[in-house]
């Protein structure tokens, strides 16, 4: 009898304690914030020479750059993008700046990293040379020049681009690309160009430095200029030289910043060069050849070695 009672009365406190346990308070599990689709990547640089493609843009001095560019996720594959930069130049038509528009989409398939769009380089501020009496380039500069030569005051062009990476491991990223311009510096002059790259990334140090090697070769196949380029052999215009350019170098990574030493050059002539760019400092060398007949000599795609110190953010991860 005592038996039956004790477990009565055990089987009472616990019916007790379970119910009051079922009217304890739950606290819900926390929601994660929902993940904003949109970021944006923003940067700035400092560099000894600004060269793209080999050739210099700033007269072999140091430029600045900027960019800002607004992005929008679909998926964690597929990136849309749109952007600006600017750079500061020394081009032969007094051109103010370099500034840069534009947008693409970036699809990754794995280890395969693409990127589709379209650039557009204005140059705003620019004069017109003829490379005849005071409207000659360099006289305009120098009027003790011997060399004279001719730009057009706008020189803004367009290219359409398609990049790819793989990554080979973590640390070994090969990348190929492709850039299309209907009109190379808006000379008439078609341009395609090819590149090839590879990075190799090094395990980060203690102190949280991440060091790095990396290359790249390209080569621009250049088309014939409008009149405006003509030379007497060429009264329609000029074919331009193409040409390969190539660079190698290392740096390391900081945080957001990276340090970048690099050594760059190209196969043109020193004559071809003048022909091509311009060149406002060229002068005479006796660098003859068929679409340079003036003789003029341009060291703007000579051997370089440049530096370069820039910082790279992202909304997202840098402005939490």
């Amino acid at each position: 009898m005592m038996k039956k009672v004790v477990l009565a009365l055990a089987v009472a406190a616990f019916s007790a304690s379970s119910a009051f346990a079922a009217d304890l308070p739950v606290k819900a599990k926390p929601v994660a914030a929902p993940v904003s689709p949109f970021d944006i990547a923003f940067g700035s640089a400092l560099t000894s020479d600004y060269l793209f493609r080999g050739i210099t843009q700033s007269n072999h001095k140091p430029s600045v750059n900027a960019y800002f560019e607004p992005r929008y996720n679909i998926n964690a594959d597929n990136q849309l993008y749109v952007g600006i930069a600017g750079n500061s130049i020394s081009f032969p038509n007094r051109a103010a700046a370099e500034v840069d528009l534009y947008g693409g989409w970036r699809p990754t398939i794995g280890k395969l990293a693409l990127d589709f769009g379209g650039w557009y380089y204005w140059y705003p501020g620019g004069q017109t040379f003829t490379g005849v009496g005071t409207s000659c380039t360099n006289l305009a500069a120098d009027p003790t020049a011997t060399v004279c030569n001719s730009m057009k005051g706008d020189v803004s062009f367009f290219e359409a681009y398609a990049k790819a990476n793989y990554n080979i491991t973590d640390a070994f990223v090969v990348g190929v690309g492709f850039n299309y311009s209907p009109s190379v510096l808006n000379s008439g002059a078609k341009g395609y160009y090819y590149n090839a790259n590879a990075k190799y990334t090094f395990a980060a140090m203690s102190n949280g430095v991440t060091p790095y090697v990396s290359g790249q070769v390209g080569y621009w196949s250049l088309g014939t200029t409008d009149v405006f380029y003509a030379v007497p052999a060429f009264p329609a215009g000029i074919q331009y030289k193409s040409y390969t350019h190539y660079d190698a170098g290392f740096g390391w990574a900081y945080k957001v910043f990276t340090v970048d030493l690099r050594y760059s050059g190209t196969n043109l002539s020193k004559g071809d060069c003048n022909a091509f760019t311009g060149d406002q400092t060229a002068t005479f060398g006796g660098s003859f050849t068929p679409i340079n007949p003036s003789g003029g000599s341009s060291n703007w795609c000579d051997q370089r070695f440049f530096a370069t110190l820039k910082a790279d953010l992202t909304a997202s991860a840098n402005l939490k």
